[in-house]
C-alpha cells in the first residue's frame, strides 16, 4: 500500500520552511491505519520482538495497536515525573532546550527483546534517549519501527545496526 497519499503535508508548520507530516489522515482512515500496523507487524514478527515500546506521545498510536496486533506487552515511554511507579529517566536535547524520558523499573525484563515503535524517525534524539533507557533495564533493542522517516535529517545514524523499518520515507 502506498501510505504517503495517507499523510497530509501541511507547509510553514510549526514555523516558517518546515513541511510538517500530519499522520492524523492516516489514523481516520480505519483501513489504511490498520494495514500500516499489519505491515510493521510483519516486521516485529521478522526481529522476534517480545514487547513494544513506545516514546509519548505518538509512540502510543503506533506502538499499542502493534503490540495488540500481536499480542505481545506495550511499554509506554513517558516524559519525566508523568509515571507513578519508581522510574529511571534519561535527558535529551531539544531544538530549544531539555526534556526527558522515563520508564518504570519494571517495565522490561534482562534479555527481553524489544522493538521501538513511534510516528515518526527525525533526528533520532528520542529514540536514542529510548534505547538508553531500553538498555539500562537489560533489555535488548531489536528493531525500530516508524510510519515516516525524514532521511534527510539522518535520525537512523543515532540509531546504529539496530534495525529499522519506516513504512514512508521523506
Amino acid at each position: 500500500m502506498d501510505f504517503k497519499q495517507y499523510i497530509r503535508v501541511i507547509p510553514d508548520f510549526p514555523q516558517p520552511g518546515i513541511r510538517f507530516k500530519d499522520i492524523t489522515t492516516l489514523l481516520k482512515d480505519g483501513p489504511a491505519y490498520h494495514a500500516a500496523i499489519q505491515e510493521l507487524a510483519v516486521f516485529a514478527q521478522e526481529v522476534e520482538a517480545e514487547v513494544i515500546a513506545g516514546p509519548e506521545a505518538r509512540g502510543f498510536v503506533v506502538g499499542a495497536p502493534l503490540s495488540y496486533e500481536m499480542k505481545i506487552g506495550f511499554v509506554p515511554i513517558r516524559k519525566s515525573g508523568k509515571l507513578p511507579y519508581e522510574s529511571i529517566k534519561a535527558d535529551y536535547n531539544l531544538e530549544y532546550g531539555k526534556d526527558a524520558l522515563a520508564v518504570h523499573v519494571d517495565a522490561i525484563q534482562p534479555g527481553q527483546r524489544v522493538l521501538i515503535a513511534d510516528d515518526l524517525l527525525a533526528t533520532g534524539g528520542t529514540i536514542e534517549t529510548t534505547i538508553q533507557l531500553i538498555e539500562k533495564l537489560g533489555g535488548k533493542v531489536v528493531g525500530a519501527a516508524f510510519l515516516i522517516e525524514l532521511g534527510y535529517l539522518d535520525g537512523r545514524s543515532k540509531l546504529g545496526n539496530i534495525p529499522v523499518k519506516s513504512l514512508i520515507k521523506y
